[in-house]
C-alpha cells in the first residue's frame, strides 16, 4: 500500500506540499475540487517534483466536456513526465445544475460514456485513430491538427472513478484503471458492497486495479487531542450522511433513520448541530480513532489488503510530528 498526502484547500502552496512530499518519502500528492482547481494545483506541483504521482481526488467530470478534461489531463500528464492519475467525480445534482450550471441525467450511464470518450479522444491523438465517438450524452467528431497535441511519449493516464453506489462502483470496475473510495464508507461496506461490484464491473478479480481509500483519521497524543479531532470527524461524518446519494452505507449498519434527520437539519441550515448526532459506534465503523502509533497499524489492519494507495488526511490540525508518527506505523505495520 503505497502512502500518499492530500494537498490542503487552505491555500498552502502545492509546490509546497509536492517538494514536502517528495522530502518525506511519500509516494503521491492528490488534490481535491473544493476551494481551488485541482489541475492548476498539480501542474505547479509538477514543476517542483520528480518522483511522486499526482492525482486529483477528484475533478469534477460533469463540470466539463470530456474534450476539455482530455486536453487537461493529456497536458498534466505530459508536464509531469507520465506521473498523473486522472481521478473522476460525478458530484451531486445540486451542485452540477446549480453550482456549475450543467446538464444533469442518468450519472452512472454518463459517466461510463464520459470514459468512452476520453479514451476515444486520447486514441485519435496518441494512436492516429480517427475521433468519431458517438453516445447517448456525448459527441466528439472532429479533429483536425491545428487542435492536436504533440506527442509526449507517455501514453494516457489511468482513469480512476469515485463512487458510493454499487451502480457507480460497477461502472468503474467496467471502464476505468482504478477506483477512488470515499471517506464516507466503512470496512464493512468496502468489503460486502464496494469490491464486489467493482468484481461484477471488471468480469474478472482485482488484479492491476487501482483501489485508492483515503478513510478519516482523528489522531493525537493526549486525550483532549484525540477528542477534538474526533468531534472535527463526527461533523464530516454528518455533513456527508445528510447527503441522499450516500445513503447506502448507512443503510446497510441499518442507520437509514440517522440520514432522515441529518438531511432535515441540513435543508434548515443546522449544520453545527448534526455532528452532535454521531454515536461513538458510528464514529469508529466510519474513523480510525487513537494515538498516532496504533492508527497507523490500525489503518493497515482495516484496508493494508484492499487499497493500494492511501492518501492520509486528518479533519483538524495537526502537530507534524504527529503525523510523521502516524506515517511511520502505516509503513511498518503488516496486514492482517
Amino acid at each position: 500500500m503505497k502512502i500518499d498526502i492530500v494537498a490542503t484547500s487552505g491555500g498552502l502552496d502545492p509546490r509546497e506540499t509536492a517538494v514536502r512530499a517528495e522530502r518525506e518519502g511519500f509516494d503521491g500528492i492528490w488534490a481535491s475540487e473544493l476551494k481551488h482547481d485541482p489541475f492548476l494545483s498539480l501542474g505547479l506541483a509538477a514543476t517542483v517534483s520528480e518522483r511522486i504521482a499526482l492525482g486529483t481526488s477528484i475533478a469534477v467530470s460533469f463540470a466539463r466536456s470530456p474534450m476539455t478534461t482530455a486536453v487537461l489531463a493529456n497536458d498534466l500528464q505530459s508536464l509531469s513526465g507520465g506521473r498523473f492519475l486522472l481521478g473522476l467525480g460525478s458530484q451531486i445534482k445540486p451542485h452540477i445544475t446549480r453550482r456549475f450550471s450543467m446538464p444533469w441525467s442518468h450519472p452512472a450511464p454518463r459517466m461510463r460514456e464520459y470514459v468512452l470518450a476520453l479514451r476515444a479522444i486520447w486514441a485519435c491523438w496518441h494512436d492516429g485513430f480517427p475521433l468519431d465517438f458517438k453516445g447517448d450524452f456525448y459527441q466528439h467528431t472532429l479533429m483536425t491538427p491545428m487542435f492536436t497535441p504533440e506527442p509526449h511519449g507517455h501514453g494516457a493516464p489511468p482513469v480512476l472513478l469515485a463512487g458510493v453506489g454499487e451502480t457507480m462502483t460497477k461502472v468503474a470496475g467496467e471502464v476505468a484503471d482504478g477506483f477512488l473510495c470515499h471517506a464516507f464508507t466503512t470496512e464493512r461496506y468496502l468489503r460486502e458492497v464496494t469490491l464486489p461490484a467493482l468484481v461484477r464491473g471488471r468480469g474478472r478479480d482485482l488484479d492491476g486495479f487501482e483501489i485508492v481509500g483515503s478513510p478519516f483519521v482523528a489522531v493525537g497524543r493526549t486525550e483532549e487531542d484525540i477528542k477534538a479531532a474526533a468531534d472535527a470527524v463526527r461533523g464530516q461524518i454528518a455533513f456527508y450522511g445528510s447527503t441522499p446519494a450516500y445513503r447506502p452505507v448507512l443503510a446497510l449498519h441499518g442507520w437509514d433513520a440517522l440520514g432522515d434527520e441529518l438531511h432535515a437539519l441540513s435543508k434548515a441550515g443546522r449544520w453545527a448541530e448534526m455532528g452532535g448526532l454521531i454515536t461513538d459506534e458510528m464514529l469508529h465503523a466510519f474513523a480510525i480513532v487513537g494515538d498516532p502509533a496504533w492508527a497507523g497499524r490500525e489503518l493497515v489492519r482495516r484496508y493494508g489488503d484492499v487499497f493500494t494507495r492511501a492518501p492520509l488526511y486528518t479533519f483538524s490540525p495537526t502537530d507534524p510530528a504527529v503525523f510523521a508518527e502516524l506515517v511511520d506505523a502505516t509503513r511498518t505495520a503488516v496486514p492482517a
